[in-house]
């Protein structure tokens, strides 16, 4: 132990105290021995911190704070290198509103497309998602601040999320559900870690011997903090007996008294609480230089136009028929849809982020050079039919040469504590569209949501740009993109399937009653696609460019492989290159093929360029 000699001096009780919060999201003190108070803040892709009376769900306001695109955008970029610049500029915000933990990023795999928090987690697979996380961390930490990589584990769900048991076999819980967290915590050096709300094979995963002992601190070494998610503490000594140091938020004293108790009954050893107040202590003194610092005014300017590059490379383009796309010169646009007017750029619940400044795109068609003749919401954004904003949405785009149409999910249907109860668009977006194509049928999509849709309707646009929620400058980065000043290079982090009911978990999500099993094993996302030869809409990995690459010279051994990429277009592009592997032995069943690797290269037009992985 590191701080023995402090221990020494604490009494039991002090001990105790140190093992839950003070308040919501501060944690106890001890002025006598010098001990300050650390204070957690919700993120992860800005920092929430509550100005007024504090919640989880994100109900009140927090002090301003940039953007950034959320987990499930960046991870289109398939940029690990941008992840960590991006993470140093949210350990920068954190560190200037004096907070020692950011509770992010969170690396839960994407089991079904309904999953309720999607638009906070990477992607369908675990090593992509697990470099990205690392990367991200790598940022966050380089300023001071830790960073709290989450739910640990198996969280994949919000229905039920409290209660919910998690049946997993061991082998799909550690190749498919723990891989991304050893990597944050390998590579990332995450110094803290918090444990979510299910049980895990018949234990709650705080309380977990196999989880936390087991795998965590003895297979792992993780010599960090584990936090519970907020309330999430079902048996304090329990949780304890397991290597949770940190119950948030503040019991008001009642569960420090159950440790005094556990210890002086025998029931758990002192040594062990020592070890906890240990890793606590360490997490305390190697942060708190966040709060003896000057205060720093953060660059306004500068973190907006971060989180616009982020977003700019996260930006998928999914169909170009007839190379509608970028936006030629004199074109007349009639630009349509609620969410042009009010963007949907980030998620709803504790990662609720309030900007410091707000793209939209009314306020940038001018300056972007597109020739708009007007614009109409055509829709109502939480649903209801409206039969007069249809007609005046098409009495617009008989007078225009093609449609810029901005649909997607609005905040109600992609929520945190809420799974969605389908895989579909407001149905009164498509009869939108519908109604539009008859009248007009140059038609771009901009899709603006945190996860899987159905899009039956896809043969009635000749465009289609996914934005994804790309943050508070994600109208102008999408813009950019449109017009072709920004050549989208995001490709998918997750499959996007014809149908909900192709998706492997279809009949087994969510769990319902006490438990919910997961039958599909290791399989999947692409992993049950590829391997049981289902067609999907575009598959993981996919996405368009405005110019065009070539692989050649590619060569494999023992060391890894080497190739060349060239830019056969006529403008730059960045490729993102992909590395997968198959297991050629029939002795046990794998998926088709997994993710080994994978890198972002540019490129000049004609330039080639050797990589190797």
């Amino acid at each position: 132990m590191k701080h023995k000699d402090l221990i020494r001096k604490m009494t039991l009780e002090e001990k105790a105290s140190l093992m839950s919060g003070k308040n919501f999201w501060q944690t106890q003190n001890i002025n006598r021995l010098g001990i300050n108070s650390m204070f957690l803040a919700d993120g992860p892709h800005g920092i929430r911190k509550q100005a007024a009376a504090a919640d989880h769900l994100g109900l009140n306001p927090s002090i301003p704070a940039t953007c950034f695109p959320t987990a499930a955008t960046i991870a289109n970029s398939w940029n690990v290198e941008l992840g960590e610049k991006m993470g140093e500029y949210l350990g920068e915000e954190a560190a200037a509103q004096k907070v020692n933990v950011l509770l992010g990023p969170g690396v839960n795999m994407k089991r079904s497309p309904l999953a309720g928090r999607n638009f906070e987690y990477f992607s369908e697979d675990p090593y992509l998602a697990g470099k990205l996380a690392a990367g991200m961390i790598k940022g966050i930490q380089s300023k001071g601040v830790a960073a709290c990589v989450k739910h640990f584990a198996a969280n994949n769900q919000e229905e039920r999320r409290m209660a919910i048991d998690t049946i997993v076999d061991e082998r799909t819980l550690r190749e498919i559900y723990l891989t991304a967290f050893e990597i944050a915590i390998k590579e990332g050096k995450a110094k803290t870690m918090m444990s979510s709300y299910n049980l895990l094979n018949g234990a709650y995963t705080n309380e977990n011997i196999h989880l936390m002992r087991d795998i965590l601190r003895d297979e792992w070494h993780f010599q960090g903090v584990v936090v519970t998610d907020w309330g999430g503490s079902n048996d304090r000594v329990a949780g304890l007996l397991a290597g949770n140091e940190l119950e948030m938020p503040s019991t008001a004293g009642e569960t420090n008294g159950e440790i005094v108790e556990a210890v002086k009954g025998g029931e758990i050893k002192e040594e062990v609480l020592d070890e906890c107040v240990d890793r606590l202590l360490e997490l305390i003194f190697t942060t708190e230089a966040v709060f003896e610092a000057e205060h720093k005014e953060i660059d306004v300017e500068k973190h907006h136009r971060m989180a616009q590059k982020v977003a700019e490379e996260s930006i998928v383009l999914l169909k170009n028929e007839d190379h509608i796309l970028p936006l030629k010169k004199g074109k007349r646009v009639a630009v349509i849809g609620d969410f042009a007017e009010e963007a949907r750029y980030q998620g709803a619940g504790s990662s609720i982020i309030n900007p410091t400044k707000l793209d939209r795109t009314l306020n940038f068609l001018d300056q972007s050079g597109i020739d708009s003749i007007g614009f109409e919401p055509g829709f109502e954004r939480y649903g209801k039919k409206n039969k007069k904003k249809i007609n005046k949405a098409c009495d617009l785009a008989k007078e225009a040469d093609m449609v810029l149409l901005y649909i997607g999910l609005d905040e109600v249907t992609e929520a945190e504590g809420l799974d969605r109860q389908n895989m579909k668009i407001p149905e009164n977006q498509i009869e939108l569209l519908h109604a539009l194509y008859k009248v007009n049928a140059n038609i771009v999509a901009v899709l603006s949501c945190g996860s899987v849709v159905e899009m039956p309707w896809i043969d009635k646009v000749k465009g289609l740009v996914h934005g994804y929620l790309s943050g508070q400058a994600g109208a102008s980065a999408i813009l950019r993109v449109l017009t072709g000043e920004v050549n989208p290079s995001g490709k998918l982090a997750e499959t996007y399937p014809i149908r909900y009911e192709d998706t492997p978990s279809f009949y087994h999500f969510p769990g319902k009653e006490i438990s919910v099993e997961y039958r599909e094993g290791p399989y999947i996302g692409y992993r049950y696609y590829d391997t049981a030869g289902v067609k999907v809409l575009f598959p993981f990995g996919y996405g368009l460019s405005y110019t065009t690459f070539e692989y050649t010279d590619i060569q494999v051994d023992i060391e890894g492989v080497m190739f060349k990429i060239t830019n056969t277009g006529h403008i730059a592009g960045m490729e993102i290159a992909q590395l997968y592997v198959a297991c050629k032995s029939k002795a046990i069943f794998r998926p088709k093929k997994e993710l080994k690797g994978f890198a972002k290269i540019t490129t000049r037009r004609n330039q080639n360029r050797n990589h190797s992985f």
